[in-house]
């Protein structure tokens, strides 16, 4: 079925709708049940990620939505992430395949490099996501995130991805990135909002061709501030007011 959600068209072409539903804490039958709602009244972006540990009801939503003939899937367009600790080039492919399997589809629109930092690798449990040193630190890894991408790369010339982005990337990275890659990110997925608005980094993506992605557009509700634990009210930000009365100019 038609939807009237416009696109925007990538550097390389491929096109992305410009509004998608994010499924980050989106587990279960209920998961399942509020995809294909979304699908229903004109969604066509679904953005998921392996850390999520959602990916199977997204795959079942889908699925679902296409056995119905309710949509095609050249009509949907999936974002799947890689992980931190999957950064090593030997576990690239893997854990795309895992994504891959989890979601039941052939290829998915773009697959996006989670982080630009990389996590030692434990294995593909949802335990081993957050690996963890003798000392109970966090256990990092050395392996650059240019090597990450030239293993992606190689997904998108085997045809089992369309395109290939990052996530919560600076400046600084990227421009390290764009040095060396041969097939360009075409989006950086960052949080972007009225109370965040990343002005420098979205100018910069402009300048390269690289479509920016707002992740919690609308903030981040469910978030309490790290120091007062306290929710902040977005909504009577003096910023954010005076955008609400711009807009609505």
């Amino acid at each position: 079925m038609w939807s009237s959600v416009p696109r925007l068209t990538f550097s390389n072409g491929r096109q992305i709708p410009q509004i998608g539903l994010g499924t980050y804490l989106t587990r279960g039958e209920e998961g399942i049940s509020a995809i294909k709602q979304a699908i229903d009244i004109g969604y066509r972006h679904i953005d998921t990620a392996f850390r999520y540990g959602n990916e199977r009801e997204v795959g079942c939503a889908v699925r679902d939505k296409i056995a119905e003939g309710f949509v095609a899937r050249e009509d949907l367009f999936i974002t799947t992430k890689l992980w931190n600790s999957f950064h090593s080039p030997k576990h690239v492919a893997e854990a795309f395949g895992r994504s891959l399997a989890n979601l039941k589809l052939s290829y998915v629109d773009l697959y996006l490099m989670h982080m630009p930092m990389a996590l030692a690798f434990r294995g593909f449990d949802e335990a081993d996501l957050i690996p963890y040193d003798t000392q109970g630190k966090v256990a990092c890894s050395e392996v650059d995130f240019c090597d990450t991408w030239r293993a992606m790369e190689q997904l998108v010339r085997a045809g089992q991805v369309r395109s290939i982005g990052v996530s919560n990337f600076n400046r600084a990275q990227l421009r390290r990135l764009l040095a060396v890659a041969t097939i360009r990110p075409v989006t950086n997925q960052v949080e972007c909002n009225p109370g965040f608005n990343q002005k420098p980094l979205i100018e910069f993506c402009r300048g390269e061709d690289i479509t920016v992605t707002a992740a919690s557009p609308m903030g981040r509700a469910n978030r309490s501030d790290s120091s007062s634990g306290v929710t902040a009210d977005v909504l009577t930000d003096a910023e954010v007011k005076r955008s609400k009365v711009n807009m609505e100019s």
